[in-house]
């Protein structure tokens, strides 16, 4: 019987989309085995929901390589190549199949993404805009600006795959959200309403990569 794909999650916060992923590996509905959990916050409630299930976790956080160069934009970028090569690092050693990026608020350098890619471990992260649209951090409230100013009536949530350039990776699974046409949805309501389509494209989006990987697996066992 081929083992369960093996998946590491990096986050950076509250946790509540790796809250939905771990409820359905406990529940044998994705088969995977999450062998750690990263935050680049040591606050990140995540770490907890994690440590409660049992699950390994790591903090590994970007200061301490920053304490260690100038303030310049050279030194700040050396730091950060240097944080990514250390965080590749650490994945590695756990062997993972794929890694999942849920809420994980670091721009990801080729110090990471290569040695990831040349051990062939997919990444994938979950972003809550439309392909193409509100790339970058704070998706949701710029969306939300421009639906104010008339600019879009939709927006969305997708799951997509990794590569250098922020949010750019071929979609994996896409869910649009329509605004409410003539209801006061403020930025508040719209962030929850957005949050709780999240857990379903996130749960969706895994798991379909997770049997995309299980079927090369299988494959490749069988060759």
């Amino acid at each position: 019987m081929t083992s369960p794909i093996r998946v590491t999650v990096l986050i950076s916060g509250n946790g509540s989309n790796l809250q939905a992923v771990m409820d359905k590996v406990a529940a044998g509905q994705i088969n995977a085995t999450i062998v750690r959990v990263i935050s680049n916050r040591k606050t990140a409630f995540g770490l907890e929901r994690a440590t409660k299930a049992n699950i390994p976790t790591e903090y590994h956080n970007l200061v301490k390589y920053k304490k260690q160069h100038p303030a310049t934009p050279e030194g700040i970028q050396l730091a950060r190549e240097e944080y990514d090569a250390e965080l590749a690092r650490l994945i590695l050693v756990d062997a993972p199949e794929l890694v999942v990026c849920l809420g994980f608020m670091h721009i990801l350098s080729p110090q990471f993404l290569e040695p990831l890619e040349a051990a062939k471990i997919r990444i994938i992260n979950l972003h809550p805009a439309l392909p193409g649209a509100f790339n970058g951090v704070n998706a949701i409230g710029r969306a939300h600006a421009a639906w104010l100013a008339d600019q879009i009536d939709k927006t969305g949530v997708m799951m997509h795959d990794v590569i250098s350039e922020v949010d750019m990776g071929t979609p994996i699974l896409v869910r649009e959200i329509p605004f409410r046409k003539g209801q006061d949805e403020n930025l508040e309501t719209f962030e929850t309403r957005v949050h709780e389509i999240e857990w379903g494209v996130v749960v969706e989006g895994v798991d379909k990569v997770v049997k995309e990987l299980m079927a090369q697996k299988e494959k490749g066992s069988s060759a």
